[in-house]
């Protein structure tokens, strides 16, 4: 059997996107199928087929589908009704179907409103600020202004009831602004924010990192800024993704976010011709583990690359990692970024650790008190 709890990140239109954010790592991917003639769009026999295979790979009770880009929505919508529809025909009795979706939210309308919202999709919004902040690296292919639209899909799906996260990037402008980014999704009415830190290396300089990507000591000192008001005004109102796997560690509960498990691997890429990779962060040559249209999806998820793959993070976790008292709730943070020597000479050491590290030490003490009063209250 497949793992009991995996997630794909289905690609249907492949890396096409109708904006040009400049930190953007998967536009780039179109130069993988250069033979394909531009044609970035799931075929409807592959489409079903995906869906029965990912169907038969799930044993659990809810079997959860993720729709990613580039950006899903450029598909068009007729092409999620048949998602649906195709769902619908294969359900199994006694199992439930869920679907996510992460969209940039420029196209959507009053009908796409209404479709996400009967269908209870639940649906990620990217937006990275106000709009000073925000248009910095969001702009569309021309160069213009994002913002607007953006907010106007976010209000849409708020308006029809969608269950809707904010996915804000954090880079090396809106980092400096930890209070002005979170006050601004605070008053726009947000239930749920992920801060996700921008981190790519220079394609000519091992070891360095792109201008845009998040330093990590500021990664630190905005995570901690956030926490400390989150945690004064709005804890129980106000979720947040990284807050929330803080708190899993005092439940002994195994993170929710790839990113801080002990392993990776299950969380790969089906694009939009069938290919599989073993994760977002490493759709290449390397990675590409076969084609569900030629090998069924719950081998390629079982197969012996791909759990070497996820077995790789812990296995090569550098000894300063291994001895951190946060570790538990970091555990190396995400392979990718994970380029950086130890003082020791240690590969494999994340980008990121300095301010991860700050972080978790500072949420540590409610982290250490959620876990005595729930033992308390057992």
């Amino acid at each position: 059997m497949a793992p009991l709890d995996f997630q794909v990140f289905v690609k249907p239109a492949g890396p096409l996107c109708n904006l040009a954010c400049e930190y953007c790592y998967y536009l780039e991917k179109d130069q993988l199928y250069n033979d394909a003639g531009g044609s970035f769009r799931m075929p409807d026999v592959l489409l079903e087929e995906y869906i029965v295979q990912h169907i038969e790979a799930s044993s659990e009770p809810v079997i959860r589908f993720s729709w990613h880009g580039g950006e899903p929505t450029v598909v068009g919508l007729d092409f999620f009704r048949k998602v649906v529809a195709l769902q619908h025909k294969h359900q199994p009795k006694n199992q439930q179907i869920s679907n996510g979706m992460q969209t940039n939210g420029t196209l959507l309308d009053e009908e796409w409103g209404l479709f996400l919202a009967e269908h209870d999709f639940f649906v990620g919004i990217s937006l990275d600020g106000r709009q000073e902040i925000h248009d910095r690296f969001r702009k569309s292919k021309s160069g213009q202004s994002t913002f607007d639209q953006v907010l106007r899909g976010y209000q849409i799906l708020k308006a029809h009831g969608v269950s809707t996260d904010i996915l804000c990037v954090v880079n090396a402008h809106n980092v400096q602004f930890p209070k002005k980014v979170y006050r601004f999704f605070k008053n726009m009415g947000a239930s749920y924010i992920s801060f996700l830190p921008m981190v790519e290396k220079q394609a000519d300089a091992k070891g360095r990192v792109h201008p845009l990507s998040v330093p990590a000591e500021l990664w630190g000192e905005f995570l901690c800024t956030i926490f400390d008001e989150w945690l004064d005004k709005d804890i129980g109102r106000i979720k947040v993704q990284i807050f929330e796997e803080a708190a899993r560690t005092a439940f002994g509960l195994e993170h929710s976010l790839c990113i801080f498990r002990r392993e990776c691997g299950d969380i790969p890429v089906v694009e939009h011709n069938g290919d599989f990779y073993s994760c977002d962060h490493y759709v290449d040559e390397e990675h590409r583990l076969g084609n569900i249209a030629e090998t069924p999806l719950e081998d390629l998820l079982q197969s012996s690359q791909q759990r070497a793959f996820g077995r790789a993070k812990r296995e090569r976790l550098p000894q300063m990692c291994k001895d951190c008292e946060v570790r538990d709730m970091c555990n190396g943070g995400c392979p990718k970024n994970r380029f950086v020597q130890t003082p020791a000479g240690d590969d494999g050491l994340n980008h990121l650790c300095a301010g991860y590290k700050r972080f978790f030490t500072h949420s540590k003490p409610w982290v250490d008190q959620v876990a005595l009063e729930w033992r308390r209250q057992k």
